[in-house]
């Protein structure tokens, strides 16, 4: 699965890395319920990296409900992708208004933001 990806020079550890990609593949719909999931060593051999990194990342995400284990079958996208979704909606929400409130506190006014907030949206699309 060439859609997994990792920097081996970031600062960030290599198993963060995955976790934050596998997520992010869910959060664009690249993922989704049920696919399975590259096998630790083919992800490993793929990578160049320690199979040992790859099983504490799949152990975390499992941990988080993120994906299932099978034995002998493998690992797959867990159904609760919508729950993750919205878990990280809600965490990117909560950023955004401790950020509105520190614009606010400097002084900036509301017309200001809208039009950067507009301006971000539709960058987006």
């Amino acid at each position: 699965m060439s859609l997994i990806i990792v920097d081996p020079r970031s600062r960030v550890p290599i198993y963060e890395q995955l976790i934050k990609r596998v997520k992010s593949l869910i959060y664009s719909g690249e993922l989704k319920a049920d696919d399975p999931m590259p096998s630790v060593r083919s992800l490993a051999s793929e990578l160049a990296i320690n199979p040992n990194t790859i099983q504490r990342a799949y152990a975390a995400l499992e941990a988080e409900g993120v994906i299932y284990s099978l034995p002998a079958r493998g690992s797959f996208v867990s159904d609760n992708t919508q729950r993750v979704i919205d878990a990280r909606k809600n965490e990117l929400i909560d950023k955004l208004a401790n950020l509105l409130k520190e614009l606010k506190e400097l002084g900036c006014d509301e017309a200001e933001v809208k039009v950067v907030m507009d301006l971000a949206w539709r960058d987006r699309q």
